[in-house]
């Protein structure tokens, strides 16, 4: 197929989702926000006449005790709970085939998640698995293909950034192929979402900075990707004020509740946006980047953000000047190209001061065809990017990430 040719396929193909979306009934999870609001779980969990339930987590979160306080509180409404602990920072399909195998063994009837994006998106896969028992994860790819609901399912997110606890989204890594692919429908959107404040307050720097740039990404590639809608620009420009106004505190200070507060809000409202309109090649790449060689995911966004957003500058400059308005970059009436120009400035310097690199140490010249014909065949047609990309121009992009 012509180039051409493909471009008006995509296009195309991009304008009937659009309309698509506009039509669907996308859910919105219930919040419990605030301080200590991890405790009130519990409560809500019994209301729902739910008894036993699978706590879907990893090893680091158990050994630093952080899940003790919603346990106990599980404990004094009398619900049971069986804890799988094995999920890997970018969880395989082994990992959620050991957990539906638990959750099947206990007897359980509703997944609690309780982690940073890979536990969430962990177990909104066993949780379609164990609802699916004949559909294959890796039949699971792309849109839609979820047949079953999936049992009730509650998150808590230990990290602002991924934006899981409300997406229909779920990445997963076949360790097999080292391909990391999107599982999207309706059906995985959780019931509840619990933003407490506390339970970050121990992230190391470099995880705060790093899941707040993946946050930021969520809102900007939404914000200028081609199927928007006032809702989700609205939850962009939201997302992407509190990140500029709360982000390095939260960095510089782990410990101030407010800042913390105000990402894990924007991480949710960036997640509310690009749920609906979509992400782009920032994704599409960072994926494979983490696929192939483990490079966690806010870091590999973090770095091709910049790089992405100046490829596609001139395309994206009317919203992203409005973003940059949104962000306290500037006001109306200042031209677009400046304001441009302030924000993919801004995102350098986020990077710059938080220490993140302007490279991915792990990528090897030998593997970018490899990276970039993956992330086209992810970004293209579903992806409403505001600039296409050729795969000469996504590999000479990728190239420019190995160290010097």
């Amino acid at each position: 197929m012509g180039w051409r040719l493909k471009k008006g396929y995509i296009r195309v193909f991009q304008m009937i989702m659009r309309i698509f979306g506009m039509i669907l009934p996308f859910s919105v999870p219930v919040l419990l926000i605030g301080a200590g609001s991890v405790k009130k779980l519990a409560e809500n969990i019994k209301a729902r006449g739910i008894k036993n339930v699978l706590v879907v987590t990893d090893k680091v979160l158990m050994d630093l005790k952080l899940l003790d306080a919603m346990l106990a509180s599980l404990s004094e409404k009398n619900i049971r709970y069986t804890v799988f602990a094995d999920v890997q920072p970018n969880p395989t399909i082994e990992n959620v085939e050991a957990g539906r195998d638990i959750y099947k063994k206990n007897k359980c009837k509703a997944i609690i998640a309780f982690g940073g994006g890979s536990p969430i998106d962990c177990a909104k896969i066993i949780g379609a698995r164990v609802r699916n028992p004949y559909l294959p994860v890796r039949f699971m790819k792309g849109l839609f293909r979820v047949i079953i609901p999936i049992p009730p399912l509650f998150c808590i997110p230990t990290t602002a950034g991924t934006g899981s606890e409300t997406t229909v989204a779920a990445v997963i890594t076949n360790a097999a192929t080292h391909e990391k692919f999107a599982i999207n429908d309706l059906k995985l959107v959780p019931k509840i979402a619990v933003l407490d404040p506390e339970l970050m307050v121990g992230l190391p720097p470099h995880i705060t900075s790093t899941t707040g740039m993946d946050a930021l990404t969520h809102a900007v590639e939404a914000y200028i990707g081609q199927s928007g809608s006032a809702y989700t620009d609205e939850c962009a420009e939201y997302a992407t004020k509190l990140i500029f106004e709360n982000l390095e505190n939260a960095y510089n200070d782990g410990n101030d509740l407010d800042a913390r507060n105000n990402m894990a809000i924007a991480s949710f409202y960036a997640g509310c946006s690009f749920t609906r309109a979509y992400i782009g090649y920032v994704h599409a790449i960072a994926h494979n980047l983490g696929g192939l060689y483990g490079v966690p995911h806010g870091l590999a966004n973090a770095v091709v953000l910049p790089y992405v957003l100046e490829f596609c500058k001139k395309e994206a400059e009317k919203k992203l000047a409005k973003l940059a308005v949104a962000g306290g970059l500037g006001i109306n009436g200042d031209s677009d190209s400046v304001l441009a120009d302030r924000f993919i400035e801004k995102v350098k310097t986020l990077n710059q001061d938080m220490n993140i690199p302007t490279h991915i140490a792990e990528l090897k010249a030998n593997d970018i065809p490899l990276i970039a014909a993956r992330a086209l065949k992810e970004a293209h047609p579903l992806y409403p990017v505001p600039k296409l990309m050729t795969r000469p121009q996504c590999e000479e992009l990728v190239g420019r990430f190995l160290a010097s």
